[in-house]
């Protein structure tokens, strides 16, 4: 019996322009097509032969005699540029790229870093986008690149025989040895042709960002890249998604390609338990959303939000959305559920602590950290600090001719540094000038600066006069002491490439030390120490803190006995709560006078030397295989994170969207964007490492800079020093990314540090969780 013809639906995967053009059936095992216009079934050739047909170029079939001529005009242009790309692949493959040489570096620019670049004598030279991969140029201007093997996967793309990537790599080597190239900009060498076509897209893509008000931040998307190489390699007139598909089978294969990803991720929580993180957002129309995410070593997702309008009133309510939400992830996997400290939230907590007594409710560590600063940034003199050095800011960022001579002088760097939240942004931009102090000093003394129409205000003169004031120097030395420490706990905590919990217990040691350190009297260390200790109370019961300094090797060999005796009581409740099985509870607890006393495998000199250079659950998974049940337990509890602030810029995402909809079709709609875009910012947060690099100036940022980039009454628009048009583009330089903890040192022997901490707690000073002051 013949087959039938069975219709098939167009899917993603078929992008040639003819698909559009013709109806498509399954017979058998073969696929065959009809043309829309005059209904011709072809049995075979593919869509190359329907192409043909309806482009009215002869070839081994008839041409169409119905077919509309814009479209036929339009595939023929599609199969002519189709045509061009393959002559010059040919043309290019037979002609040799000579090498270009490295373009020298512009003046006041930090030491560039150098790449490995591979060369080839038989096909020109390669070049990786970065140190991890090396391409092979098999077309000229426009061609495909083709990949070799070399280490990781990155590509670069090629041009008349330059390789370039975002970076600006440039390099060649005749001997095909491997050479170091220095990383500067690509446009600087390519041919005035290539510079054309490269302003030409630009101006288009601007056009468009402009056009729909997009955020300028839009550019460092991931998929930005991607999305213009896909068009170039679609060729000539390649048509764009409509409106219908936007809303329909586009957004739903990204939605079904997020949900398998975070399906994968359920294999990760499984091995190293995960933390529920739970974001509050208040909007301008007094909306309340809940996020709730979660996080594990490898990968933080987004799973949903909900309009806690009515919910964040009842702890009830609050703690059977919560309930949900661990069901959901599932409860066995979850260590802990981090929300704010708020009375409800510590109430709710409770209530799940009682229902699943294998997780632990924990306030966010960023908020309690937060909270300190800015009891500290209350304290009389610190307050006047930051507001002489808030003038300065103001008056260099609403100036655009000082705001060059700024860049000049500190080559690039910007004084203002955005964080998570006001307060550290502010003590933040405090130790980056304390930093850049010579650079402002030498700034205000120079011709550039004496020129300056601004300098005639009554705001110049101050910032003129701070700036030469060696008593204000002192103040701001001072002041980064003191907070300098609390700031490199606050970024442990809030880190998403290093799990905090085996840091932040030594961190708060750290940064207690110093502070005493550097004040010596006790009566004059108290004042912050007090701060420090009653915000601290809040977290006083997580015991999770205690047992990752236990568990973490970098610290616990070199702690006093003392110190392990107090840390010891958290370890011994973590295993008890989060450890249902007592025969379990048994074998971990027989293990862990292995652990304590560096027996076998643990006191190896590999193992001993490896407590200082790897991550502490990864020294586990290495070396604790001869205690597997305390292994396994131990990188549970290492793996996990500290704050619910992991990716400070998440509310750029517009959740409240879904709520503000009154139908139910579009609200389910919105809610699938934004679990797209949430997670596709997690991604990409991932990926890039932070934001640290992005114009402080942004409107992104304004919810933590506003205060010190407001205008000042001084600012006049007619002395014309405003224009933005006049800003220089000047190459930026990188700020090496630092590892905070890696100087956290050894040796944790000063028993002070926190008794004073539980006296603090024994006197009372805190009555509940949400209790702020400090007298």
């Amino acid at each position: 019996m013949e087959p039938e013809l069975e219709p098939v639906a167009l899917t993603p995967q078929k992008q040639d322009n003819a698909w559009k053009h013709c109806e498509i059936y399954k017979y058998g095992d073969r696929l065959q097509m009809r043309c829309l216009y005059c209904r011709k079934m072809f049995k075979g050739g593919g869509i190359t032969r329907v192409k043909e047909h309806l482009a009215g170029i002869k070839g081994q079939g008839v041409i169409c005699d119905q077919v509309p001529e814009d479209v036929r005009l339009f595939l023929q242009q599609c199969i002519e540029g189709t045509v061009r790309r393959q002559r010059k692949r040919r043309h290019s493959s037979s002609a040799e790229p000579l090498p270009l040489p490295a373009p020298a570096l512009p003046p006041c620019e930090a030491e560039p870093m150098m790449m490995v670049v591979q060369s080839d004598a038989n096909n020109g030279f390669t070049s990786p986008g970065s140190t991890d991969v090396a391409v092979q140029n098999e077309g000229g201007t426009g061609g495909r690149t083709k990949q070799r093997p070399y280490r990781r996967k990155k590509t670069a793309a090629f041009e008349n025989g330059s390789a370039s990537n975002s970076n600006g790599l440039i390099g060649a080597d005749m001997d095909n040895n491997l050479v170091p190239v220095a990383i500067s900009s690509v446009k600087n060498i390519l041919p005035a042709a290539s510079r054309d076509r490269e302003n030409a897209v630009h101006m288009a893509v601007g056009r468009f960002l402009f056009g729909i008000g997009a955020d300028f931040d839009a550019v460092s998307s991931a998929n930005l890249q991607p999305m213009i190489d896909a068009i170039a390699s679609g060729g000539y007139g390649v048509s764009a998604p409509t409106h219908d598909d936007l809303r329909g089978w586009l957004l739903k294969s990204c939605v079904e390609e997020t949900m398998n990803e975070v399906e994968e991720c359920k294999a990760m929580w499984k091995r190293t338990g995960c933390s529920v993180l739970v974001e509050e957002l208040s909007t301008d129309k007094d909306l309340k959303v809940l996020n709730f995410l979660v996080y594990c070593p490898e990968k933080i997702v987004f799973l949903k939000s909900v309009d806690a309008s009515e919910i964040l009133s009842c702890a009830d309510k609050l703690f059977e959305v919560l309930r949900e939400v661990v069901e959901q992830v599932g409860s066995t996997h979850v260590v802990q559920v981090i929300t704010k400290s708020e009375d409800h939230y510590a109430a709710a907590g409770k209530k799940l602590m009682s229902e699943y007594g294998s997780l632990y409710w924990v306030p966010c560590a960023a908020h309690c950290l937060d909270n300190m600063l800015e009891e500290f940034g209350k304290i009389g003199w610190i307050s006047e600090t930051i507001e002489r050095v808030r003038a300065i800011t103001r008056f260099i960022y609403n100036r655009s001719d000082v705001l060059n001579i700024m860049w000049k002088f500190t080559c690039g760097n910007d004084i203002l540094q955005p964080l998570f939240s006001t307060a550290a942004t502010g003590f933040a931009t405090l130790g980056r000038i304390g930093e850049l102090k010579s650079n402002l000093q030498a700034m205000v003394t120079s011709p550039e600066w004496n020129e300056c129409v601004c300098l005639k205000e009554s705001s110049g003169l101050a910032m003129t006069a701070t700036i030469d004031d060696e008593a204000f120097w002192k103040a701001i030395a001072l002041v980064n002491e003191l907070t300098g420490p609390l700031l490199r706990v606050l970024k442990i905590a809030c880190s998403e490439k290093r799990p905090a919990m085996g840091y932040v217990y030594a961190a708060l040691y750290r940064a207690k030390e110093a502070i005493k350190r550097d004040l010596v009297n006790k009566e004059d260390y108290m004042v912050y120490w007090r701060i420090i200790d009653q915000w601290w109370e809040q977290q006083r019961h997580v015991h999770l803190y205690g047992a990752g300094f236990f568990l973490n090797p970098k610290f616990f060999y070199s702690a006093s006995e003392e110190m392990r005796g107090e840390v010891s009581q958290f370890l011994i409740d973590c295993i008890e709560n989060l450890v249902p099985d007592i025969n379990i509870q048994d074998k971990i607890s027989k293990e862990l006078n292995s652990y304590k006393n560096a027996v076998g495998v643990f006191g190896r000199n590999l193992a001993i030397r490896a407590r200082d250079t790897m991550l502490p659950a990864e020294w586990w998974s290495t070396y604790g295989e001869s205690c597997l049940n305390l292994s396994r337990f131990a990188i549970r509890i290492l793996s996990q994170t500290c704050s619910s602030s992991v990716g400070c810029r998440r509310n750029l995402i517009p959740v409240e969207q879904i709520y503000q909809s009154k139908n139910s079709i579009e609200q389910k709609r919105l809610s699938d964007l934004v679990f797209v875009q949430y997670n596709m910012r997690l991604k990409q947060l991932d990926s890039e490492g932070g934001d640290d690099t992005l114009d402080p100036l942004s409107q992104s940022r304004m919810d933590v800079l506003k205060e010190w980039v407001s205008r000042d009454q001084s600012c006049e628009e007619e002395n014309g020093s405003s224009d933005w048009k006049s800003l220089e583009s000047i190459k930026r330089t990188l700020v090496p990314m630092i590892d905070e903890t890696d100087n956290l040192g050894s040796g944790f022997d000063d028993p002070e540090i926190f008794k004073v901490e539980k006296e603090a707690s024994d006197e009372g000073y805190y009555t509940n969780t949400s209790e702020k002051a400090f007298t």
